[in-house]
């Protein structure tokens, strides 16, 4: 490898690396210290660019990417504010166990704590949110440098995939000159004959890693069979899944050998796919457990993921007298309630494989029943109310049951993910439904749900709510720059509508003004703003017409629905309580 100065030699050999590695896409956004990082990724053959101007949109974006497909895209800025702009998706990624890498350029050493011009501390920015940190040496032509550089970013790249999936952070100082430019002596014309190892690297990666997964002992495997066996009544509960979580039918093979329901989050990957077609998949328990009083207990959870969404699944099982088993492969609590008795540290589809294969005693017959009969009587009195009213947990019902086969859905916070884990009904169509429940913001929903549009060619739909769709709407910008397509289903309730679920909706003031926060704003500009098709729609039936109409139709499209948040709440409130009444 040549190179005219040593800074290009650095950005080609990271570039070259990562590419061996596995990367296949990177997020830049535009600055000068960062130029060898760059000019290095615009270059690669094997990489493909996306462009942003925002590096909070950028560092989303990317979110998306890893969380639709398992594996890392690289982040890209310049050193300063903008390497602070990536902080909420690392915090993200790191709670919700998403693999990112970040690569901040930074000034040289001798200008830190000096004064000078878009400088500031730079290492470890991010602190215990990264699984793994490096500043790199200064670029210079040695051979142990440039082969200390590529081990470092193999080793980079499989850290961010490893049991517990996450960030990587990468510090990159440079000094000028940062463009291409011929730096005579630089890289010496000998460096490829005097180190052909560094200069040119290996086939393929570097450094290979062999990764595998945590299997669980046959001691373990035996123990949660026995526990199973020795139950009448259990359940399995599937939360927020990983990135990528466990298998659907290695969770269908489970439920099949125990006659257990699996209560799925929508965010699982078990709520939908063809896999719920045998065993009986639930997604109505945030309503009818709230009042099961009556209803026997179960003996025995299975637990995976992280904690459910459903704050009535979490305070129901925080109450039973049964043991729980919490499965997690990185040996992660993620039980807010502590009332597990066990933590399994295993993959979780290892796990349920051999206890499927262990189990040949299924449960009592009628508890399952029993979960599938409030799951029809659950569903009815939805479908009525649905018809009743078109509020806004009609909204996602409707979503949930008419994205095509297959389909990524991606749901904000704060009501948009609380509403489809309530009215998402369970589907055998194969619909990848995410989220940003890591640290649950509404900052970067928009540019998330693009970035995993991007990773795969199923029609994208976004469900978010007005006040996230105006924290994010630099993020509407990649779809032209990037070259994604979407249907957009913006509910606009005009302000914080998850607020009417706290007591403080009942102090007012503060509660309009400080929390509510209506904005009185109205979006439809943003269809001219970012050149996509924007349309507000009124009633059920035109709302469920544009919707077929729209989605995956190659282009980009905003359904903007307008709600009463007041009037949707206590729509809610009405309908749980028939439920609590009326299903068995």
């Amino acid at each position: 490898m040549t190179a005219p100065n040593r800074n290009t030699l650095w950005g080609r050999v990271i570039a070259d690396e990562l590419a061996a590695a596995g990367l296949e896409a990177v997020c830049i956004s535009p600055g000068s210290r960062s130029t060898p990082l760059t000019v290095a990724f615009a270059a690669h053959p094997d990489i493909t660019v996306f462009s942003h101007l925002d590096e909070r949109s950028s560092a989303f974006f990317a979110l998306g990417r890893g969380r639709r497909t398992g594996a890392p895209t690289a982040v890209v800025c310049t050193s300063g504010t903008a390497a602070a702009n990536f902080h909420p998706a690392v915090l993200e990624a790191s709670e919700a166990r998403v693999p990112l890498l970040l690569l901040t350029a930074d000034r040289p050493p001798e200008l830190r704590d000096s004064g000078a011009n878009q400088t500031t501390d730079q290492e470890k920015l991010y602190g215990d949110a990264v699984r793994w940190y490096r500043t790199l040496p200064e670029p210079e032509a040695e051979d142990r440098k440039v082969r200390s550089l590529r081990t470092t970013m193999a080793r980079a790249y499989r850290e961010t995939t490893g049991a517990k999936p996450g960030p990587v952070h990468l510090n990159v100082p440079f000094r000028k000159p940062l463009e291409p430019t011929e730096v005579p002596g630089d890289v010496p014309d000998s460096f490829g004959r005097d180190a052909p190892l560094a200069a040119e690297g290996r086939d393929g990666p570097y450094l290979r890693t062999t990764a595998g997964r945590v299997e669980p002992s046959g001691d373990t495997v035996q123990t949660v069979a026995a526990a199973i066996e020795n139950a009448e009544r259990g359940l399995v509960v599937c939360g927020p899944a990983d990135s990528p979580g466990p298998d659907r039918a290695a969770v269908a093979s489970v439920a099949e050998a125990t006659g257990f329901p699996v209560l799925a989050d929508p965010l699982s990957g078990a709520r939908f796919g063809p896999e719920t077609r045998s065993p009986t998949v639930c997604g109505g328990y945030d309503s009818y457990l709230d009042g099961v009083e009556d209803w026997p207990e179960p003996d025995v959870v299975v637990r995976t993921g992280a904690s459910p969404t459903s704050k009535v699944l979490r305070k129901y099982l925080a109450g039973v007298e049964a043991r729980q088993f919490v499965v997690d492969p990185a040996g992660g609590w993620r039980e807010a309630e502590f009332t597990a008795t066990d933590l399994v540290v295993a993959d979780p589809t290892a796990l349920f494989e051999a206890v499927a294969d262990e189990v040949t005693a299924p449960g009592e017959p009628a508890w399952a029943e029993r979960f599938g009969e409030a799951e029809r009587a659950y569903w009815d009195l939805v479908g009525e109310a649905c018809e009743e009213r078109f509020f806004e947990g009609a909204v996602l019902h409707d979503v949930a049951s008419q994205c095509p086969d297959p389909a990524t859905l991606f749901v904000s916070n704060s009501m948009p993910v609380r509403d489809l884990d309530r009215f998402g009904k369970p589907r055998a169509a194969a619909i990848t439904t995410l989220g940003n429940r890591g640290v649950s913001g509404i900052d970067g929903v928009t540019s998330t749900a693009l970035g995993a549009g991007s990773a795969t060619d199923d029609p994208l739909v976004l469900v978010t709510g007005d006040i996230a769709y105006y924290h994010d709407m630099n993020g509407l910008l990649a779809l032209a720059r990037c070259d994604v397509d979407a249907t957009i289903v913006l509910v606009n309730n005009d302000g914080g509508g998850i607020f009417h679920k706290l007591p403080i909706e009942n102090f007012d003031p503060p509660f309009t003004e400080q929390f509510e926060t209506p904005h009185g704003l109205d979006f439809e500009p943003t269809g001219d703003l970012y050149d996509l098709d924007f349309r507000r729609v009124d009633g059920r039936g035109e709302f469920q017409r544009a919707f077929d109409a729209t989605v995956g139709d190659g282009g980009t499209t905003v359904l903007e629905v307008r709600t009463d948040a007041t009037e949707s709440h206590r729509f809610r409130e009405r309908l749980h309580d028939r439920v609590c009444d009326q299903v068995p």
